[in-house]
C-alpha cells in the first residue's frame, strides 16, 4: 500500500515538475526592459517592446521574426536596410523578447491583431514593405491579404505557411493536449537549453535569456498548435490577385522549412519571385547577412 502511494507522489512530482517550473520562472518586467533599445506601447494584450532604425523619414520596412528568436534576429541586416534608405521597424511578438506573453491561443489572428494595433499606435499610414522571417513570413502574409492596398511589397525569408518540417516529439507536443504541455516544457525546453550550450552570439544569447522568463515555452507551444499549421493558401493567392510583389528566399539547406515549400508557393502565387541562397539553413537574416542583402538589392532594382 504505502510502495503504491510512493509511486504515486513519485509520479505527481515528475508530472507537476514542469509546470511548477514555469510558474517559478520570473515575468519580463520593467527592470529587465531598461536594458532595451527602442521603445514600448501598450496594446490590447500588453506591452510590446519595438524599435526604429534609419532615417526619420523614408519607406518603411516593418519586419516580423520567427518562432524561437525575438527581433535581435534582424540586427545583422538592419544596418544595410537603413542603407538602402529604408527605416526599419522591428518588434517583439507577444511572449518573446521584452513583450508581454499574455496567456491565450497564439493565433495568426492574434499576432496579426498585434501588428495592426502597434501601426496604428505609432500612426503608421503610408504603405509599408513587409518582412517577416519564419513564422514572421506566415504573420506577415495574413497581414497583408487584410489589407494589400497598403503594401508595397513582400519580403519572406524562410518563410513558413506553407510546409514545415517537425520531429515526431515536436508532432506529439503540438497535437497532444496537456500531455503535449508537459513533454514540451520537460523534454523540448531542456533540448533547447542544451543545444544552446557551447553556441556563442547575440542570437543564442537572446535564446538562452528567453528560456528563463515565465511564458516563453508556453507562447512557443500555442504558436506551434495554433499559428504555424495554418495553411495559407487562400493569403497568398490573393496577394496574387491583387499583384501585390511578394520575394521569397531561402536557404538551400535549411531543415526547418523544406524546400517543398517553393513548389507550393509557385503554385499558389504564380507572380511571387523566388530567389534560394546556397550554404545555409534556416537562420539567414544571421548566418548569411550579406548574402540575404545581396539578393534584396537584386530584386529591388529590378522592381525599379
Amino acid at each position: 500500500m504505502y510502495y503504491l502511494i510512493f509511486l504515486a507522489l513519485c509520479a505527481a512530482a515528475l508530472f507537476g515538475f514542469p509546470f511548477l517550473q514555469e510558474r517559478q520562472r520570473r515575468p519580463v518586467d520593467w527592470g529587465d526592459r531598461k536594458a532595451a533599445a527602442g521603445d514600448f506601447a501598450k496594446l490590447s494584450d500588453g506591452q510590446t517592446h519595438y524599435r526604429w532604425s534609419g532615417r526619420a523619414r523614408g519607406p518603411i520596412i516593418v519586419a516580423v521574426h520567427g518562432l524561437t528568436t525575438p527581433s535581435v534576429v534582424w540586427n545583422a541586416i538592419t544596418p544595410a536596410l537603413t542603407a538602402l534608405g529604408f527605416r526599419v521597424l522591428s518588434y517583439d511578438l507577444y511572449g518573446r523578447g521584452y513583450s508581454d506573453a499574455p496567456f491565450r491561443r497564439h493565433t495568426l489572428d492574434f499576432y496579426v491583431q498585434q501588428l495592426d494595433e502597434l501601426l496604428t499606435f505609432l500612426k503608421v499610414k503610408e504603405d509599408i514593405t513587409l518582412m517577416g522571417y519564419s513564422m514572421g513570413g506566415s504573420i506577415v502574409t495574413a497581414y497583408a491579404a487584410t489589407q494589400p492596398h497598403r503594401i508595397a511589397r513582400v519580403f519572406l525569408i524562410a518563410s513558413a505557411g506553407m510546409a514545415i518540417s517537425e520531429s515526431k516529439l515536436e508532432r506529439f507536443c503540438r497535437s497532444v493536449p496537456f500531455l503535449g504541455d508537459w513533454a514540451h516544457g520537460l523534454i523540448i525546453g531542456e533540448k533547447m537549453r542544451r543545444g544552446l550550450t557551447k553556441k556563442r552570439g547575440e542570437i543564442a544569447e537572446a535564446q538562452r535569456l528567453q528560456l528563463t522568463r515565465r511564458g516563453y515555452l508556453p507562447a512557443v507551444l500555442s504558436s506551434r498548435r495554433h499559428a504555424l499549421t495554418a495553411s495559407l493558401e487562400a493569403e497568398h493567392r490573393k496577394l496574387g490577385r491583387e499583384d501585390v510583389p511578394v520575394f521569397a528566399f531561402w536557404g538551400r539547406d535549411d531543415q526547418t522549412i523544406p524546400l517543398t515549400a517553393v513548389g507550393t508557393l509557385a503554385q499558389w502565387n504564380r507572380r511571387a519571385r523566388q530567389e534560394d541562397i546556397a550554404g545555409v539553413g534556416h537562420g539567414l537574416p544571421y548566418e548569411q547577412p550579406d548574402a540575404l542583402i545581396d539578393k534584396i538589392q537584386l530584386v529591388l532594382r529590378e522592381q525599379y
